[in-house]
């Protein structure tokens, strides 16, 4: 007698054994079912006459299909394979996909892919592989487009490029969940844009720069800079801090960024040029080269907040009061691990210090450890005007504050700050980089343009 486990037992090896049986046809089916699943409605390129392993240039063959496709306003798939190009001009409504990773479209000379004047335009589930050839004049990256009004870049690779891996003239829209890499230049050169969302990319092994936001003139641009990682970026061109920057803001207002992991830039994490109204909010920024996050020249208006610095010349500095630089809050940060040591010789404050501002600011609630020159600088010679430094903690400085007592200097609060392990003083004053006072928690008889309350200081580790 056969009993009801042992049924059981039959019944579920023979369930098993139908799931894997052969299916009829069942080899031509899954291939018609990836031919459709990428993007229902599709141009498949390899059934328009393109060929996934051609060593020939395709360029004309795909230019045809792909305008083709745009008038009929639908979009081209290219089935997994390598697409040789020289060049590919993208006309308005072009949308080229394929299998993420395994799409690849390989430049053989010329400017790779290109596109100017267009309502939308889109770029999805590629790897475009610029193999080191250097690109014309006509583009200023691998991937250029200009005049878009809606660029949308998503879920693609691009790399190898001899300049900018991809460059965004004048274009609104998005670049998200991809990968730039190995670009002789900046992994993104976005120009002139108009509210770009650039989140949740990998950028890394640039020549010149990481994530660029630029403008030709001050003005107006909204971009969203958030969630990405950006790692090893060098500066071949040399310079001090025009180049080598992770994440590079230059003339462009209102312009977010949040939520980063910066590591490994030869100067800035994250650096923010004549920008005003700028957010610098919760990103980490490890081992970089020069100040992890410098706000500096013509800007009014800066929040740098939550924001976690191990490994840099200089923490976080926010200057040139002398160029207009001014109005911001400092809060929040947790800055450690600095070195006397820069990218270049600094014949002014030099390097090793964690906190700097000048000029109409609050610097609150942050934890500065291991600055080998000072724990923070209030002013810098005459460029000292309503600052109030309130609720940090200094720890492991040679000096916790410098404050500039220079002729000219303004007025400054310290309210509520505690120092720990500062043996040459919690507060000093300097003109210039003269020390001139003693602690001035010990005694601030001269300077009434200062006030103190509520801080502590103690030498020792305990």
């Amino acid at each position: 007698m056969i009993g009801r486990r042992e049924i059981l037992r039959r019944g579920l090896a023979g369930g098993l054994a139908g799931a894997f049986a052969p299916l009829p046809f069942a080899g031509r089916a899954m291939a018609q079912s990836l031919d459709e699943t990428p993007l229902r409605g599709a141009i498949d390129a390899a059934r328009a006459g393109l060929s996934p392993r051609s060593t020939d240039d395709q360029s004309v063959a795909l230019q045809a299909i792909v305008e083709r496709a745009a008038k009929a306003q639908l979009p081209i798939f290219l089935p997994p394979g390598r697409y040789r190009i020289s060049r590919l001009d993208l006309p308005d409504g072009a949308r080229l996909t394929g299998i993420a990773g395994a799409s690849r479209i390989v430049l053989e000379g010329g400017y790779g892919i290109r596109a100017d004047r267009a309502g939308r335009i889109g770029l999805s589930n590629l790897v475009i592989d610029g193999g080191g050839h250097r690109l014309d004049s006509q583009a200023l990256g691998l991937v250029y487009l200009a005049n878009i009004k809606e660029a949308i870049l998503d879920t693609i690779e691009v790399t190898g490029s001899a300049g900018h891996a991809i460059a965004l003239e004048r274009c609104g829209g998005s670049l998200r969940r991809s990968n730039l890499n190995h670009a002789g230049d900046a992994g993104l050169y976005a120009v002139e844009c108009e509210r770009l969302s650039i989140e949740d990319n990998v950028v890394g092994d640039c020549g010149n720069g990481g994530i660029l936001v630029h403008r030709w003139e001050k003005s107006d641009d909204g971009a969203i800079v958030r969630g990405n990682r950006v790692l090893r970026i060098a500066a071949k061109k040399g310079g001090t801090g025009e180049y080598g920057n992770g994440i590079n803001v230059f003339r462009a207002d209102n312009v977010m960024v949040a939520g980063n992991h910066v590591s490994d830039c030869a100067f800035s994490a994250i650096r923010a040029n004549s920008a005003s109204n700028v957010a610098i909010t919760g990103n980490q920024c490890l081992a970089s080269g020069e100040a992890a996050i410098f706000v500096e020249f013509d800007f009014q208006g800066a929040v740098v907040s939550d924001n976690l610095v191990d490994g840099a010349a200089n923490g976080i500095v926010l200057g040139n009061f002398n160029e207009g630089g001014r109005l911001s809050t400092v809060s929040g940060n947790l800055i450690r691990n600095l070195r006397l040591d820069g990218p270049y010789a600094d014949d002014e404050a030099g390097f090793g210090f964690g906190i700097a501002v000048e000029a109409d600011a609050l610097v609150s609630g942050n934890v500065i450890e291991d600055a080998p020159r000072y724990g923070m600088m209030v002013g810098w010679g005459e460029y000292l005007r309503d600052i109030v430094v309130s609720g940090n903690i200094v720890r492991k400085a040679p000096i916790g504050i410098y404050v500039s007592v220079a002729e000219g200097a303004g007025e400054a609060v310290f309210t509520g700050n505690l120092f720990a392990q500062t043996p040459k003083g919690a507060i000093v004053g300097f003109r210039w980089n003269e020390k001139v006072t003693g602690d001035l928690l010990q005694d601030a008889s001269l300077y009434r343009q200062f006030t103190f309350s509520a801080n502590r200081s103690r030498l020792s580790a305990e």
